[in-house]
């Protein structure tokens, strides 16, 4: 690379609009939609796509809503040219939508176009030529008004072609390809001498297609040519102004949306960003960013699961996980803070209230996405995250000090073994660390028996593998069972208790009992945990798996109560 690019490069120079108006506008309708996957997403594939892929693909866009799909370059080959007659003849467009083919302003490559819509209840033709001034000079050194005679001809004849078929309804659209290439004022002359070709009327509007045929500019130039071309158009209420962005700089999402603002009203894309190069402007993300905003996309995402897979079959090209709104890690959270403000979200959340859960912009639910997947662990993980998959798949939910406790046991595993905890892992972890915890003490039964006002228990334990059966009596089941232990020798004291119901779990299981323990003399405090169907037996099976966690220094020192 250079040192200096400014020796090679240069920047775009800037529009000369001093009282723009699309910086103050916002979005608050959704644009006429144009898939062009069928034409520029399929010219872009190392495979392009057979009539069996096409044709499922065109069902899906049609059902995803789209009125208008741009099908194929029929001149450009005769699968392509047979895919077009055997949607018209196969009955397969629906009534209330308009099939689009491309083009080149030239003759034959014309003729060849309208003679394979035939038949059409409606049919846009997109003609276009290029009309920068590198191509002009260097490709097809032609000047200015051979450029603009060019474009007019094979308006001429598209009106002379598509007259001689009045059962279709023929709507004309033009691209100066290259346009953000182009001099401003060189794109009016050539875009108003199409219109005027045509002899574009409100009734009969032509599309104008300002294309980013490739992205040169930030964002914001390409608005301020949109709106300079807006503005200055004439015919303009005989113009649907349209947009087709690439994404060379990354930016085509920002260049269609700001685009709108300047005064565009329709917009050609691919599900997914699929195209030339980098691709063209993501109609998904597009249309769901404007449903984040409360504005009605018109496109149906609901179960983009299903989009996304039938867009990879077609096109043979996998999606990326991080793909905005589809990619399959896009509503998951690894991070420790990010897992807990999502935890704590979801659980203010009201179902009727406006959409308000940190890190989610969008509802998962609202693209057919289920929540099992927000929330994902790894060594980078925290105690919300944790917490949140035991809650959600098992019905537990653990006092904050045992959030704290049992994330350090899993980052240990994690970063020991790598990798991704599953709420299955997890849920082992947890198992394994709390509840399956029978050395040295192992609980067999109780009975419990009132001595005057106190509570007393015959509790039967092996320790060490002898059996004892143990008596205390207390103020309660638990702090007679403390009582009792202490006839062994396991002098404890219970910090803390919590009891709390299970919902579900898939087991039989009703009720969760959490104590906090320390042992005389320790600085460290352990949590024992119990389930059972009766709450007294889960609590005595908290306090023996506690007293074999205390025994295994499983938690000592581990200083939770200030964390």
């Amino acid at each position: 690379m250079l040192n200096n690019p400014s020796l090679k490069y240069s920047p775009f120079p800037a529009v000369k609009l001093t009282d723009r108006q699309w910086p103050g506008r916002t979005l608050s309708t959704a644009p006429i939609w144009m898939s062009t996957d069928l034409r520029d997403g399929n010219q872009a594939l190392f495979e392009p796509m057979n009539t069996e892929r096409k044709m499922r693909l065109f069902r899906t866009l049609c059902k995803i809503g789209f009125k208008e799909i741009e099908v194929a370059f029929p001149s450009a080959s005769q699968t392509d040219f047979d895919f077009v007659r055997e949607l018209i003849e196969g009955g397969h467009v629906p009534d209330d939508v308009s099939i689009e083919v491309l083009t080149q302003a030239r003759e034959h490559l014309i003729r060849r176009s309208i003679e394979s819509l035939k038949g059409a209840r409606r049919a846009i033709v997109h003609v276009y030529n290029a009309t920068s001034k590198p191509f002009r000079e260097h490709v097809f050194a032609l000047s200015k008004t051979e450029v603009v005679n060019m474009a007019v001809a094979a308006v001429h004849l598209i009106r002379e072609l598509t007259d001689a078929q009045p059962e279709t309804e023929w709507v004309l659209e033009y691209s100066p390809e290259t346009f953000t290439a182009t001099e401003l004022d060189f794109a009016l002359e050539i875009c108003d001498a199409v219109t005027a070709a045509w002899r574009a009327t409100p009734e009969d509007k032509v599309i104008l297609n300002l294309p980013t045929t490739v992205e040169v500019t930030t964002p914001n130039v390409y608005a301020d040519q949109i709106e300079w071309m807006h503005r200055h158009l004439a015919r303009r209420d005989s113009i649907i102004l349209s947009v087709h962005p690439h994404n060379d700089r990354g930016t085509a999402v920002a260049a269609a949306e700001l685009a709108m603002m300047a005064g565009a009203e329709r917009v050609e894309g691919c599900l997914f960003g699929n195209g030339e190069r980098t691709g063209n402007v993501d109609l998904v993300t597009l249309a769901l960013n404007l449903y984040t905003q409360g504005v009605p996309p018109g496109l149906d995402f609901s179960d983009i699961n299903a989009v996304a897979r039938t867009v990879e079959h077609c096109n043979r090209l996998p999606i990326h996980p991080r793909h905005p709104y589809v990619g399959d890690l896009v509503f998951t959270a690894f991070s420790g803070s990010h897992q807990d403000a999502i935890r704590k979200g979801f659980a203010v959340q009201q179902p009727d209230a406006a959409w308000s859960i940190p890190y989610l912009p969008i509802d998962p639910a609202d693209v057919g996405r289920s929540y099992d997947s927000v929330i994902r662990v790894n060594s980078q993980s925290g105690k919300g995250g944790i917490a949140y998959l035991l809650e959600a798949e098992y019905g537990i939910v653990l006092p904050r000090r045992l959030q704290v406790e049992f994330s350090r046991i899993v980052q240990v595993h994690t970063d020991s073994h790598g990798g991704e905890m599953s709420a299955a892992d997890i849920w082992q972890l947890f198992s394994r660390s709390y509840l399956g915890v029978d050395h040295p003490v192992r609980y067999i039964e109780h009975h419990l028996f009132e001595h005057g006002s106190a509570q007393g228990i015959r509790l039967s334990v092996e320790i060490d593998g002898r059996a004892h059966l143990l008596a205390g009596e207390g103020n309660g089941p638990i702090d007679a069972a403390v009582q009792a232990l202490r006839g062994a020798g396991l002098i404890l004291q219970v910090r803390s208790y919590e009891e709390r119901s299970m919902s579900g779990s898939g087991s039989d299981a009703s009720a969760c009992a959490f104590m906090e323990l320390t042992r005389a003399g320790s600085a460290g405090e352990c949590y024992g945990v119990g389930i059972d169907a009766n709450i007294v037996t889960a609590s005595i099976r908290a306090l023996v798996n506690g007293v074999n966690r205390l025994a295994a220094s499983a938690c000592v020192g581990s200083k939770t109560r200030a964390a």
